[in-house]
């Protein structure tokens, strides 16, 4: 890596591939790329860069125009970097079931965050951003269907991949979606460079849209025109609106994707657990999705395969979410009997 940068901006992508050692079955070389090494803490980062740096580079975004995106968190708080470093204002919409630091964490780097309702769903908060660009004349950058999104994976994901298994075997790449630019820019660069690589995608159990075999209905622009009727309310943010994103589908319709796994609740939040524990990887819900899927695939995989799963960000931005809900503030009874072990400075008050 360099010493020196010339903006924070720079210091996007080229994030590590880590061997797992504890938690992978005998006879697999199982790793991930743990994305939360970018510099705001998740894969989203790249999409932020890609999508407007390619609307510079087209004109479609004027200096000092507005910016304005759908978001469940991550891409928001990627755009809210990429808009301060460059001088644009943002303003995000973002449903009221995601959890309260990614809003403070995007209030904190100068966007505006327009809360929209639950009952609205993600479909609502596209709409309402829709709307917003309109009336405003301020820049969409359609993450879910901007070509850029999946193009900057290409450019970049991809071809840190190829670069750190020169010479050596992957047998599977597993993955999420959510925009599905990191599925559809590096699926398309694996079938071509890597033709071997099975290329696996997991989603929520409760949310089996890609494997339902129900198409998702659009407007002519590729926007959802509805919500998929496979979808159910799931924990696992930053994946699985409810829609298929346009860019997850022409991965989908590509022909590329070799399974689609079915991910419980339960499994994802103990995979997440189970990282920081046990490899001292400090990941969020979906990465731990990804992960338990990455496990699946290890279970049936023959002897010496290698699986690369990818781990799309960082653990601190779920703090008020279940992945959270059995870490106590206080000292637990264990850790009180610890404390009380030696005469020294403990607290009386402790029970």
């Amino acid at each position: 890596m360099k010493r020196k940068y010339a903006s924070i901006l720079e210091t996007i992508g080229n994030t590590p591939v880590v061997k797992i050692n504890r938690l992978a079955p005998p006879g697999v070389n199982l790793y991930v790329k743990v994305e939360a090494f970018n510099p705001l803490g998740s894969v989203k980062d790249r999409l932020a860069l890609g999508v407007i740096e390619e609307a510079e580079r087209t004109g479609k975004l004027k200096p000092g125009q507005t910016v304005i995106e759908a978001t469940s968190g991550n891409t928001g708080i990627g755009l809210a970097m990429v808009c301060a470093a460059k001088g644009y204002p943002l303003v995000v919409t973002m449903a009221e079931t995601f959890s309260i630091e990614r809003r403070k964490l995007m209030r904190f780097l100068g966007a505006k965050v327009i809360i929209t309702p639950a009952s609205a769903r993600a479909v609502g908060m596209v709409q309402k951003t829709v709307e917003l660009a309109e009336k405003h004349g301020w820049y969409f950058t359609r993450q879910f269907e901007n070509e850029a999104n999946a193009d900057m994976h290409s450019r970049t994901t991809a071809q840190e991949i190829l670069r750190d298994f020169e010479g050596d075997a992957l047998d599977y790449w597993v993955t999420g979606f959510g925009t599905g630019g990191t599925l559809k820019g590096v699926a398309r660069v694996l079938a071509a460079e890597r033709p071997a690589t099975k290329i696996v995608v997991c989603e929520p159990e409760d949310a089996p849209m890609l494997s339902s075999g129900i198409d998702q209905q659009r407007n002519a622009d590729g926007t959802p025109a509805a919500a998929h009727p496979s979808w159910k309310p799931h924990p696992l943010q930053g994946w699985s609106p409810d829609f298929v994103a346009k860019l997850a589908g022409d991965a989908a319709a590509s022909g590329a994707i070799s399974e689609v796994l079915r991910i419980s609740n339960a499994d994802a939040l103990r995979c997440s657990q189970q990282l920081a524990r046990k490899e001292g990887i400090f990941v969020g819900i979906t990465a731990g999705a990804t992960f338990a899927g990455s496990l699946q695939v290890a279970a049936k995989a023959p002897k010496g395969a290698t699986i690369l799963c990818m781990l799309p960000d960082t653990g601190e931005r779920y703090l008020s979410t279940p992945l959270f809900a059995d870490v106590s503030v206080e000292m637990t009874q264990e850790e009180i009997a610890i404390s009380r072990s030696t005469p020294g400075c403990w607290m009386p008050d402790a029970q």
